[in-house]
Formats: C-alpha cells, structure tokens, sequence
C-alpha cells in the first residue's frame, strides 16, 4: 500500500527538481480533463480553467513561487509551437471549403476583428481605466505571443495582456456553443471561424471538440485574427485613446 512516508519522500524528490512544474502541470491537466468528461464535455466544465484554478491552488498551499514553477513547466510551453504549427494540418484538408467561402470569411475576419479590439478598449476606455490598461486589453482576442508583442508596442503591460488572453479564451470556449445556439447559427463552418476569431488557442481546442471541420477553421480565425490584430491595433488603439482617455 501506498504509504503517506512515500508520498512525502516523492514529493520531496519533486520540489528539487524542475519536473516538478511539468508534472504539477501534467496532473492538473488530467484531474480537469477527468472533470470534464464527467461533466459529459459540458462547455462550462472548461479544462483549461479548472487546470488553472489547481495549479494556482496548489502553488498558494505550498508557497512555490511561479518562477519555479515555470521553470519545470516550460517544457510545455515550448510545445506550443509545434502544436500551432501542427494545426495546419487538418486546415490543409478543408482547403476546397475555404475555397468557397473567401468572401464571407473575410468580411467576418474584418467586422470580427475591429470589433473585438474597439469594444475592448472603448468599454475600458468609457468606464474610467488608466490608458496602460485600454492598451493592454486591446490585443485580448489574438492569440498569446501576438497580444503581447501587440501591447508591448502599444505601451502597455504584457503580463496583463497575457492574463486577459487566457480569461477571454475561456469565457469563449465555455459560452460559445450557447450563443451560437441563441442566435440559430447552424453552420459547422461559421462556429469554428467565430470560435477561433473571438477564443483564440483555446477556443479552437474547442472546436476540434466538436469535430475535426469546425477546429480546421476556428485555426484559421485564430491565425489570420493574429495577422489582422497585430495590423489594425496600432492604428485603432490610439484613436481610442485619443478620443475616449483624454
């Protein structure tokens, strides 16, 4: 039987060494993926938070700081771009798809990323924030590296950036489908784009959820939503700014 001594000296063993990150990280991850499943892959039930809301958990109880976390734990974060770069895969197969639909596509890109970087920061803007946060919440809907170069060149905070990345990834990936189906939008093709668009990263997880077509084109909102971000918001944030801060 395993015994509580063991666990101790296991633990031990761990906190000397920087896989204690990666398997913290990796244990998080399957707890939370096991919460889903038993929450029948309820969008609500959202691995990424529940990992995130263990992780913190665990690191506020032991007093780990997160530098020595990430230092075992970027072993992951260096996967993430193979992982991206590994989305073009299925989003090669969909090529005829997206063929047929370059028109629609592209306006939805446009009016979906104006929209998300204008509402962001002119919400900030209206509700009184400083000006370093209506420049960091601007970029929210690109993907991570993207949002915070784009708030780096802005002037305002990347670590913040970073933080409201990830809550508005969630937030889409857990309400999307009910939105979707407020507003009796059926097409596979329409809920991945929008999903990639709005969510990034973990919205397309999601997507690849629901089927291998609808995670094809939510990578491709997420990739051409980054170009378009790191485009448009150094031109649209200033505006902002200008006419809302001062």
């Amino acid at each position: 039987m395993f015994r509580f001594a063991e666990l101790s000296q296991f633990w031990v063993y761990l906190s000397a060494s920087p896989l204690l990150g990666l398997t913290l990280t990796l244990c998080a991850y399957i707890v939370a993926q096991w919460i889903y499943l038993r929450c029948r892959m309820s969008p609500l039930a959202n691995p990424v938070a529940i990992a995130i809301v263990l992780i913190s958990a665990v690191l506020a109880l032991s007093g780990m700081s997160y530098q020595r976390y990430f230092a075992g734990a970027q072993f992951v974060h260096f996967l993430l771009g193979p992982a991206t770069v590994a989305l073009a895969v299925p989003l090669a197969r969909q090529v005829p798809r997206l063929r047929r639909s370059l028109l629609p596509l592209g306006c939805a890109l446009l009016c979906g990323c104006v929209t998300a970087i204008v509402t962001a920061a002119g919400v900030a803007a209206l509700l009184g924030a400083p000006e370093a946060l209506v420049r960091s919440i601007a970029p929210k809907s690109a993907t991570t590296p993207i949002a915070m170069a784009v708030a780096q060149s802005l002037g305002g905070i990347p670590a913040l950036t970073a933080a409201l990345v990830i809550a508005t990834g969630i937030l889409g990936a857990a309400t999307g489908r009910f939105l979707f189906n407020a507003l009796r939008i059926e097409s596979i093709e329409a809920r991945g784009f929008a999903l990639g668009l709005a969510a990034h990263g973990i919205g397309t997880a999601r997507a690849f959820q629901v089927s291998a077509q609808a995670g094809a084109f939510a990578a491709l909102g997420m990739g051409l939503n980054g170009v378009m971000t790191a485009l448009l918001a150094p031109w649209l944030v200033p505006l902002i700014s200008r006419w809302l801060v001062h």
